[in-house]
């Protein structure tokens, strides 16, 4: 590969990270050919880009983000690695990797880390904690939902006893004439 080709791998793949919420690092390093397309086609089913590259390209790519991902140097950039992007949810990759993992076997593939909204995940054992991640979408959608609760109580306490209280005052002008 080209010094040209790297450069625009690089660039592509900055851009893709820049553009992304969410993405995930595997290690599909003992998955056959079969089984990486079978991967790759549930990817694509449910609607995520699965790509294979090198660990520096991926880490120039992160530089030109402005986000510090240091931190996957030591773990994360060892091995082969498979980036899952993710432009919607960020817990639905972490759900694919455990339904291959059921598929394929536990260790045909490994879960290396994941940025989420620019928190990192390291290490296997962070899956199942992604699997529980909430979009911002549905954080807003939980305190949107909070905030209007107390309100809605109230007015529907204002609305059935303003009935009782007209009919209250009905009956008291009713006796007085």
């Amino acid at each position: 590969m080209t010094k040209e080709e790297k450069g625009i791998i690089i660039q592509e793949l900055g851009e893709k990270f820049a553009a992304t919420p969410y993405f995930y690092i595997t290690d599909t390093g003992g998955l056959t050919v079969a089984e990486v397309n079978a991967f790759r086609r549930m990817c694509f089913q449910r609607g995520f880009e699965y790509r294979v590259v090198k660990n520096t390209l991926i880490a120039k790519a992160l530089e030109t983000t402005g986000v510090d991902y240091t931190s996957f140097n030591d773990t994360v950039f060892k091995g082969l690695s498979g980036i899952i992007f993710s432009p919607e949810n960020p817990k639905t990759p972490a759900k694919l990797i455990k339904d291959f993992k059921k598929e394929a076997g536990k260790d045909k593939i490994k879960f290396k880390g994941a940025s989420i909204e620019g928190g990192l995940y390291i290490g296997e054992d962070q899956l199942a904690a992604l699997e529980n991640v909430k979009s911002k979408q549905e954080m807003i959608g939980e305190i949107v939902g909070l905030l209007q609760s107390p309100a809605k109580n109230v007015v529907s306490a204002l609305q059935s006893s303003g009935g009782k209280l007209a009919g209250i005052i009905k009956t008291l002008s009713e006796r007085e004439g």
